[in-house]
């Protein structure tokens, strides 16, 4: 059994290919680093099962043909994407081709040699929540952003191969993702930028009032959901979400990371319109069907992440 990873040089994407080397899996990562680094991936340099990093993109069908051919991949766990929503926003295009485009690569190849296909999916697809509602998988959905949006057909043409051409796929939804090697620019995740602003003395900018809360998923724990769901044979056809099942405000975790509200200050949301105010997510069929449920709580998280920044970027 090969598996190809596609994005997997990436922030999740690493973890993933980790997680899958740990259980001696031989993998071939597609990643185009857009949105990676090759460092990323150095930790597994010496390992015999990464059998190869192919730098290229998802939306060259040849690239992505001729990787099928050559190692008639068991599982694709398809995490490649454009993903910064502001980006989606000015540039609608390019969330199109790499996540409708790029997507449609990959399962014409996958059908050729019946792949399953594991397609991570997002949280940022549904519709705004009440108060009082933890978002399952039959929550409506309301993409906001081009990138959602993008996402969302993704999810439908490869649901559409699974009913229409019996091809084995899974939708994943993972909640808000943090950990190490995310990214600590505009491209990385609130709790990474939250981070690196406390280490640089710099003032931890909220966008809006701050009421808006976020089901904070760790990395490790995101990477084993989505292995599970390589792994497991119940879940074919399903659309699952993963998360810890609890929100959190942006407003405390501010105070949680920074311990000091002089040090927080609130400005105008750049993109208030694809904002959703409430994610906190129903967990109860990934641990039904994957037998999965996050091991690391939030503060544990926080303090991995701030000291693997600690020993990498400062």
């Amino acid at each position: 059994m090969v598996f190809l990873v596609t994005g997997g040089a990436g922030f999740i994407g690493r973890w993933v290919v980790k997680n899958l080397l740990l259980k001696e899996k031989e993998v071939v990562v597609l990643d185009n680093l857009s949105n990676a680094r090759k460092e990323n991936l150095a930790e597994f340099s010496d390992n015999s099962n990464l059998l190869e990093l192919i730098i290229d993109n998802i939306i060259n069908k040849k690239i992505v043909e001729s990787l099928f051919e050559k190692y008639k991949f068991s599982v694709c766990l398809h995490l490649a994407a454009q993903i910064n929503v502001q980006e989606s926003l000015d540039f609608p295009e390019k969330a199109f081709e790499n996540n409708v485009i790029g997507t449609y690569n990959i399962l014409e190849s996958a059908r050729k040699y019946n792949t399953k296909v594991v397609l991570i999916g997002t949280c940022m697809a549904y519709d705004l929540a009440d108060s009082n509602i933890a978002i399952s998988e039959t929550h409506p959905v309301k993409p906001a952003s081009p990138y959602a949006g993008s996402k969302v057909a993704a999810e439908e043409i490869a649901m559409s191969y699974y009913y229409g051409l019996n091809l084995p796929v899974v939708i994943l939804r993972p909640f808000n993702t943090y950990g190490p090697f995310q990214k600590i620019n505009m491209e990385g995740g609130v709790v990474s930028i939250f981070i690196s602003r406390k280490l640089k003395n710099e003032k931890l900018l909220i966008y809006g009032d701050g009421t808006q809360t976020r089901d904070l998923l760790y990395v490790e724990d995101c990477a084993d959901f989505i292995v599970k769901a390589a792994e497991n044979e119940n879940c074919i056809g399903e659309i699952i979400n993963g998360g810890i099942g609890k929100d959190i405000s942006i407003n405390d975790l501010a105070l949680m990371i920074v311990g000091d509200r002089s040090r927080i200050e609130h400005v105008k949301h750049h993109h208030p319109q694809s904002e959703i105010m409430k994610l906190v997510c129903d967990n109860r069929k990934a641990k039904k069907l994957l037998k999965w449920e996050p091991s690391t709580f939030l503060q544990e998280g926080i303090s991995k992440l701030e000291k693997w920044i600690r020993e990498n970027e400062w």
